[in-house]
């Protein structure tokens, strides 16, 4: 590949990124179309059950697509779904190669598109820019893999990791530039969830506001049912996006919730709470592929502590709090160092006076 194929692969990125929270349970997808140098289509996934990348960039190149070259971000796919196939419709354009970014692992894809266009002739390559490619999808590709959502842990906190103060007040401990950056990755999130404690503490709202995008599905995990009736979540509004997970059996205090609007997942017990295991796989099969984890800290240390979590993101707000507040990750038994949950791929950056780290957990728990 020559240095122009990275230009119009990174091209074909920036495109992709637009459909970023509109197209699940579908991956975001890019794709370029150039002639002799210059791009003559271009074109994204805008949402799901719509066309796919592919045949808008075709759609704008018309006949300048015989013969061309196309830069596209994942495999074309093969089957039928809610549209036809991107592969056949290629082959159908007449185009002259196809350099996909990264194969598609959907098992019913999974080379079969690159297979068919090699089969009608057309020049394939594929693993440009992979790993970028891999990056703007890593939900979709765990979901379609493994059938569990991306969990992503944010919070906001002190630089002495307080995440309120001991009263519980925590507004505002991170910037105004932050709470827009969170706004947006609610946008990109097919699910906000958060623990009983925290809807009963804050009566949080858990929509999108301040940027453009779709309010996410909202999961209150309340293993007892202390949701109150008269939060927001339960409003007209909101209600029939909210899921409350529990392992209370009881169809008359249910009902109660479901007269608001909102559904009642029962789930598998694990130490008299919700499995969360058991959660993210009911939610991996509702079509859920990612998550952002809100808290309170008692839920982000279970699900820290049972290697549940993906990718945690921290903002750090020039402020402390000294002895007294709470910490990001409530969980005990940590005696010494190499006890320690450890996280790796760490990234730093700024969003307006904050730090904002980026890292991974390792899938280690705690020792028995």
């Amino acid at each position: 590949m020559s240095e122009n194929s990275d230009k119009f692969m990174k091209r074909a990125l920036v495109l992709a990124r637009k459909g970023l929270g509109r197209t699940s349970p579908n991956p975001a997808v890019g794709c370029v179309i150039v002639k002799d140098g210059t791009i003559v289509g271009e074109g994204w996934h805008r949402k799901a059950g719509t066309p796919h990348a592919e045949i808008h960039a075709l759609a704008m190149a018309g006949a300048a697509a015989r013969g061309a070259d196309v830069y596209v971000t994942l495999e074309p796919c093969c089957h039928t779904g809610a549209t036809p196939p991107c592969s056949e419709a290629l082959i159908k354009a007449g185009v002259r190669r196809v350099i996909a970014g990264m194969r598609d692992p959907n098992p019913r894809v999974n080379g079969g598109g690159m297979a068919a266009l090699k089969q009608a002739d057309i020049g394939t390559s594929c693993g440009l820019l992979e790993d970028a490619c891999r990056s703007i999808n890593i939900p979709f590709i765990k979901h379609i893999t493994t059938g569990m959502p991306h969990v992503t842990y944010k919070c906001a906190m002190t630089l002495d990791g307080k995440i309120a103060t001991i009263t519980g007040e925590s507004r505002w401990i991170s910037c105004e530039e932050s709470r827009k950056f969170v706004h947006r990755m609610r946008s990109r999130s097919d699910a906000i969830m958060v623990g009983v404690d925290t809807v009963i503490a804050d009566n949080p709202q858990l929509t999108v506001r301040n940027v453009r995008g779709r309010n996410p599905l909202r999961v209150i995990v309340d293993s007892h049912l202390r949701t109150p009736e008269s939060v927001t979540v339960l409003n007209e509004q909101l209600s029939s996006g909210t899921i409350i997970a529990t392992i209370e059996p009881n169809p008359h205090v249910h009902l109660r919730y479901q007269n608001h609007g909102a559904t009642i997942l029962v789930c598998e017990e694990q130490d008299g709470r919700v499995s969360m295991e058991d959660l993210l796989r009911k939610l991996g099969k509702r079509g859920i592929q990612s998550i952002l984890l809100e808290g309170g800290s008692r839920l982000a240390g279970y699900m820290l502590t049972h290697g549940l979590i993906d990718e945690c993101v921290f903002f750090y707000a020039p402020k402390v709090l000294g002895s007294d507040g709470f910490s990001p990750f409530a969980f005990t038994g940590i005696t010494d160092m190499g006890q320690a949950m450890a996280f790796t791929n760490l990234s730093v950056s700024h969003i307006g006076t904050d730090i904002v780290v980026t890292t991974h957990p390792k899938k280690s728990c705690l020792p028995d």
